[in-house]
């Protein structure tokens, strides 16, 4: 607990491992999932809706560069929400499983494959998310809904990359 209150589980190693990645290369299309993405520094994902300017957020000012969510938040909503989030439909980037609370990266860079992160803020889901998939996504979401990162040092990401802090 001295260790919580001085600040030191911050220092703490965090590591998680990829499980899947989805991109789409425009605001409203479905996300379908890849084998590799290529990150561009202080861009995003190399032909990703928002990297490529045309995310359906953009028009609000309200970007992010890469989005992740918890392989176990999904796996909750699935089991207790009973709402379909595989696919994609969650409409997150980086599916990451080990580290239940992605918050905890807040304040951290961290290593992804070749690529070095760094948190920006916890990603809340909107309404507009439910017209894309189905009724009941947004509430499935509330408190599961990933965080936006940004991209620090450019690189190639894959599934089974380690996630690591720095």
């Amino acid at each position: 607990m001295i260790d919580r209150v001085l600040g030191r589980d911050r220092e703490m190693e965090i590591t998680g491992t990829v499980e899947e990645i989805f991109v789409t290369d425009r605001g409203s299309k479905p996300m379908r999932r890849v084998d590799e993405i290529e990150t561009v520094e202080g861009c995003g994902i190399k032909g990703d809706r928002y990297c490529e300017g045309t995310g359906f957020w953009m028009q609000y000012g309200d970007v992010c560069q890469v989005t992740l969510i918890s392989a176990e938040d999904l796996e909750y909503i699935e089991r207790e929400l009973d709402v379909r989030v595989g696919d994609g439909q969650h409409r997150r980037n980086i599916v990451v499983r080990g580290i239940e609370d992605l918050t905890k990266l807040r304040r951290r860079r961290f290593r992804i494959g070749e690529a070095l992160l760094e948190y920006d803020r916890s990603r809340p889901p909107c309404k507009y998310i439910q017209t894309l998939t189905e009724p009941g996504m947004t509430r499935a979401l509330r408190n599961r809904g990933g965080v936006c990162v940004k991209v620090v040092e450019a690189g190639k990401i894959k599934p089974g990359d380690t996630l690591v802090t720095v």
